[in-house]
């Protein structure tokens, strides 16, 4: 009886059990669906284009007007050097020492010989002084008299002669040593510390930061329209700064002979910071107008790109509200913005939060 009890009592239960699994199913199911609606809210915005001029950008490169090549005068070890790539030196500066002790030894064995021959030069004053009284007094004749005035000027000029050799011995000594001829940013270190340094051999190369140039290679056509129009508007464009207007143009006159393009200086303003000579840019010249046209230009936000390997992509929302991620060919970068060339069009909707959008799919 007990028994028969006991398999009704399962039987009842498992029934219980089936028919409280499809419900718990189910209202699993609708806890997932309300768990992605609660998610945080993607934020997205239009992508616009702008309409820029195009087809008249030459390619320049940043020179510096006034670039050093600091090398040693003579030959030496270098056993100080003080200048390090990147780093500002001010004017006097001292950047490398050389070994001088041999020409400190023979300056100061010219400035002995000058001694000497000082105290030779006073004795042979005082012996034409004596000689002189005696003349006076007939006590000897005209030709000693001479003959001590030529001993006299003959030590004068051996004073002078070592005077200059001393001069000579001691400028020596400043060779040994390269300062900074101005303010100036250190662009290369060729040399290390014990190395041998000879005449004419490149130890430091530096260049004034607030003397930098662009040189652009232009067609003579343009060439000529710049040449008769001083004033002509132009603006160029490195390392993401827009619009910057030379303060100088020059028009070199010979033109290349395998090219037949002319080169333009066109001299940068003072205040750039940030700008090495060798940067590459992008001129505009309005005085182009053999190119002139419109473009259209597309640029996002550099936080909305998503980076892999060697990839960079955007999440584009799409017409579901659902994000995709689109991969994209890209210009220059503006600040935070970066120019997109190809995987963009205007009036779609990209989304500003990679992470969040990746999370939602």
């Amino acid at each position: 009886m007990n028994d028969h009890i006991k398999n009704i009592k399962s039987l009842l239960l498992a029934a219980l059990l089936a028919s409280t699994l499809p419900a718990c199913s189910k209202n699993a199911e609708q806890d997932k669906a309300a768990g992605t609606v609660a998610s945080p809210s993607l934020r997205s915005m239009t992508v616009s284009a702008t309409a820029v001029a195009a087809g008249n950008q030459y390619d320049g490169t940043v020179e510096a007007v006034r670039q050093t090549d600091l090398a040693a005068q003579v030959s030496g070890t270098i056993i100080a050097l003080n200048a390090v790539t990147g780093e500002r030196v001010k004017k006097n500066q001292l950047l490398v020492r050389l070994d001088a002790q041999a020409a400190n030894q023979a300056a100061a064995a010219s400035g002995a010989q000058l001694a000497s021959a000082r105290a030779q030069q006073a004795l042979a004053q005082q012996e034409f002084e004596r000689q002189k009284q005696l003349y006076e007094k007939n006590y000897i004749s005209k030709g000693a008299l001479d003959q001590a005035e030529a001993a006299l000027k003959s030590a004068t000029a051996q004073v002078h002669a070592q005077a200059a050799q001393t001069g000579v011995a001691s400028a020596q000594t400043g060779f040994h040593t390269l300062k900074a001829p101005y303010d100036a940013v250190v662009s290369a270190v060729p040399a290390t510390l014990g190395d041998m340094a000879t005449p004419g051999k490149a130890l430091v190369t530096l260049y004034d930061p607030g003397q930098l140039r662009v040189a652009v290679n232009v067609p003579q056509s343009l060439a000529a329209k710049l040449d008769t129009q001083a004033n002509a508007e132009i603006s160029i464009r490195v390392d993401g700064q827009q619009n910057i207007t030379p303060t100088a143009i020059q028009l070199l006159p010979a033109a290349d002979a395998a090219t037949h393009n002319r080169t333009v200086w066109l001299t940068l303003p003072a205040n750039l910071t940030d700008i090495a000579p060798g940067t590459s840019t992008s001129v505009r010249f309005d005085s182009d107008t053999s190119k002139a046209g419109t473009g259209i230009m597309i640029s996002i936000p550099l936080s909305t790109l998503v980076k892999r390997a060697e990839t960079t992509s955007v999440y584009v929302i799409g017409s579901n509200g659902q994000p995709l991620l689109r991969q994209l060919r890209l210009g220059e970068v503006h600040g935070d913005q970066v120019e997109v060339i190809s995987g963009l069009s205007a009036g779609e909707h990209i989304a500003l939060d990679p992470q969040i959008a990746a999370g939602t799919l």
